[in-house]
């Protein structure tokens, strides 16, 4: 359906009503000018019993009767209701335009008029007149064996074609549709969906209707939302009002209050500086880019199901984020603070989660403890912060046993952090400023780090060690050493048995020595697929023949172009 302020338009949706052209409230409704008019789902339909001769006076009387110039009001018995196979003859066709331009030929005045061509039937098969505008034509496709032949947007999505509230229009015996009102033409219709995104709205048109599960209204100029405005949405799962201009004041505190089915709430890029009250149904909220001063103990209450909470790029710091505001928030696994003005890890994070975001803060420090109840976290960002090493707390995430990925990329450290998380399989540390890796760091790893990420630093081959990577031989298959200060191959890269990518590309390298990448005394290929030392400064004319010889394809090695050379070296 609706995704991250995107549209996933289902495959399958099948909107099954046209449109009507709008209805003004000084006159009745006019005629399309359009030649074909696109179906689409007639939501919040009402079923009344009627007989026909009250349908038909019903009809006439929102129709009325215009008696300009060059036009005839055609009455519903004069029009075929849409059947498989039953279509107008050219008589038929030809009788319509006779009354279209020649009313004056027609005996009887205006009750000729009123009453228009008596329509004909013909075999199926036979070529069919178009429906007059504004008439609303049943869907066959399902039932009678009918094909659909409504025009759609694809993925069974169709436009609005009104742009303002229409009458009931009768549309066969004992019903009445009523079709949505104060919709754009723009907006796309699925049968639980409406999506009018971009199309410079300015106010929640009024629905009702029990069956919509999925309204789109990002990027709009929506100021304001009364507390009625969704009253007639009680099955409602997912409302995305992202990007719009609503504020505390044009929120009202109920607005929500009815939406007891809502799952997801999508109010990126508003106005809001307060967390607005919330239905206890809500599984993902997403508050990204607004103006949030402050995070109590009543913003999440009852939100027991919330799952994922995303609040970057708001106004947070440490002294606006109540230790008790997360917990309400028991089932919480997705946590995104990114892009706020953090010093340190807000306390009193949930114990359900599982995923931290908190990178472009300026958190300098990690103190103990302050983890020590997420031992369910299997993701920590902390990438662009102030990090330094001696301001890690030694113990600061040693007891995370699932923490599977950390990444602590554009910081300020200067070597490899130790006491890492025992689980962890992925270690992201490029653009900071590390000039070693020291001796046995990983040691005690288990089963070991699978990916290291060390580009954009100041390594050099006095910083690596030979049991700078022990504890990874069996399981390092990803190591980037790039953009570092490199003037050799790295020692104990032979015992990374595992090792399938390795990056040594745009260093100072001038040298591949034997058994530096391949042990030519060990009769067994290596698992290298990827080894990339370009824009390095190697003559490639002192390679050694055997230095690749582990290297089952020869495409695998990149060598070219080496500085100095230029590219088509």
């Amino acid at each position: 359906m609706l995704t991250n302020g995107s549209l996933d338009r289902p495959d399958n949706g099948q909107l099954d009503r046209p449109p009507l052209q709008p209805t003004s409230k000084e006159g009745p409704p006019r005629a399309s000018t359009q030649p074909t008019v696109p179906r689409w789902k007639v939501l919040a339909r009402l079923r009344l019993t009627q007989k026909r001769s009250t349908q038909q006076a019903t009809w006439e009387h929102k129709q009325g009767h215009n008696h300009g110039a060059g036009t005839v009001q055609v009455h519903p018995q004069a029009t075929d209701i849409a059947r498989p196979g039953v279509a107008r003859t050219p008589q038929a066709q030809k009788g319509a335009m006779v009354a279209k331009k020649g009313q004056g030929r027609q005996i009887g005045g205006q009750e000729a008029k009123k009453r228009g061509p008596k329509p004909q039937r013909s075999p199926k098969g036979a070529p069919q007149q178009p429906r007059p505008a504004g008439w609303c034509e049943k869907d066959h496709s399902q039932g009678e064996g009918g094909s659909n032949t409504s025009e759609t947007t694809g993925h069974g999505w169709k436009r609005a074609g009104s742009r303002r509230g229409q009458s009931p229009v009768p549309i066969g015996p004992g019903t009445v549709e009523w079709i949505m009102p104060s919709l754009p033409a723009s907006c796309l219709l699925a049968q639980a969906a409406i999506a009018c995104g971009n199309v410079k709205m300015k106010r929640v048109p009024a629905l009702s209707d029990p069956d919509l599960t999925t309204l789109y209204l990002a990027e709009n100029e929506i100021a304001k939302i009364p507390a009625h405005t969704f009253l007639g949405l009680p099955n409602l799962e997912w409302l995305d009002l992202s990007k719009n201009k609503l504020d505390a004041l044009g929120l009202h505190p109920h607005a929500f209050k009815n939406l007891t089915r809502l799952k997801r709430l999508n109010l990126d890029g508003n106005l809001l500086s307060t967390v607005p009250a919330l239905p206890t149904s809500l599984q993902e909220l997403k508050l990204n880019d607004n103006l949030l001063q402050g995070l109590e103990y009543s913003s999440f209450r009852g939100l027991s199901q919330l799952l994922t909470l995303e609040v970057e790029g708001n106004r947070l710091h440490d002294g606006n984020i109540s230790p008790l505001a997360f917990q309400p928030l028991r089932s919480l696994l997705y946590l995104r603070l990114d892009r706020n003005q953090l010093r340190t890890i807000p306390p009193g994070l949930p114990a359900s989660l599982q995923e931290l975001h908190l990178g472009t803060n300026v958190i300098e420090e990690v103190r103990e403890g302050t983890l020590n109840h997420s031992r369910s976290l299997s993701v920590l960002v902390l990438s662009n912060n102030r990090l330094q090493e001696d301001r890690l707390a030694p113990r600061a995430w040693i007891n995370l046993p699932k923490l599977e990925a950390l990444d602590l990329s554009y910081n300020q450290l200067v070597h490899v952090p130790s006491f890492l998380p025992r689980g962890l399989r992925h270690l992201t540390l490029h653009h900071n400023r590390i000039e070693r890796i020291p001796g046995y760091v990983f040691a005690h790893m288990k089963p070991g780090l699978e990916t290291l990420h060390l580009a954009h630093n100041s390594l050099r081959e006095d910083g690596i060690h030979g049991v700078s990577f022990l504890g990874l031989q069996a399981s390092l298959a990803e190591l980037i050493l790039d953009h570092n200060q490199l003037q050799a191959i790295p020692r104990g890269l032979l015992g990374l048995r595992a090792l399938q990518v390795l990056r040594l590309s745009h260093n100072k390298i001038r040298h591949v020595p034997l058994n530096s990448i391949c042990d030519t005394r060990v009769a067994q290929d290596s698992n290298l697929i990827s080894t990339h030392l370009e824009n390095n400064l190697i003559d490639r004319r002192r390679i050694p023949p055997t230095a690749f010889s582990c290297i089952r394809a020869y495409h695998s090695v990149v060598l070219e172009p080496q500085q100095g050379e230029g590219e088509s070296a």
